[in-house]
């Protein structure tokens, strides 16, 4: 990969399922879960952005003091779709960007890298781990234009769907790349990447 790789943390849902803003539920070694995700990513060595949703002044303004790229997404109440749109829009000119999301705390740094490290301009490049795909997802610049027509609730899903071809299954020995927190249980059932 000879352009630059960067990392989209999707952090603006108010994680319904959760029962209250689990970006700054703490997890059980006390660290909040929206600052473990933004760990992994700078232990990654990855430039980074986090896309937040439009009330989160007091968080954007935290993570800007912290030197760390937030923007408020106006559409973000729309979905996540919409919100990827929007936050593709803002990204820097990277040739390939990573759409990571801020309930997986679990995920390995190393796994970043792999993406990264296999992601091209015109290539979508899944992890993998046992055969299930998960998350991040990279996409190559060819695919911004797709990524900023995203509306509503769905993901980009539909673009690995529809773009089989430019597809490349990266397999990891990861499972936090499947591992989300949608419930407080879900917290303490976690296991802490090794």
């Amino acid at each position: 990969m000879s352009g630059t790789v960067g990392v989209l943390l999707l952090a603006a849902g108010r994680g319904t399922r959760f029962g209250s803003d689990k970006r700054l539920a703490r997890l059980p070694g006390g660290e909040r879960l929206l600052d473990c995700s933004i760990a992994t990513v700078h232990a990654a060595d990855l430039p980074l952005c986090v896309a937040l949703g439009p009330g989160d002044e007091t968080l954007a303004m935290e993570l800007e003091a912290r030197a760390i790229a937030a923007f408020r997404c106006a559409d973000a109440p729309r979905g996540m779709g919409a919100t990827l749109a929007e936050a593709t829009g803002r990204l820097p000119p990277w040739e390939a960007v990573l759409i990571a999301l801020a309930d997986m705390p679990y995920l390995r740094s190393g796994s970043l890298r792999a993406v990264a490290a296999a992601a091209t301009a015109a290539r979508i490049c899944v992890p993998a781990y046992k055969g299930c795909r998960g998350h991040p997802v990279a996409f190559g610049r060819h695919f911004r234009k797709e990524l900023q027509r995203l509306g509503g609730d769905h993901g980009a899903r539909g673009l690995i769907e529809r773009f089989p071809q430019s597809v490349s299954d990266i397999v990891l020995d990861d499972p936090g790349i499947l591992r989300d927190i949608d419930r407080p249980e879900d917290l303490a059932s976690s296991v802490a990447p090794t």
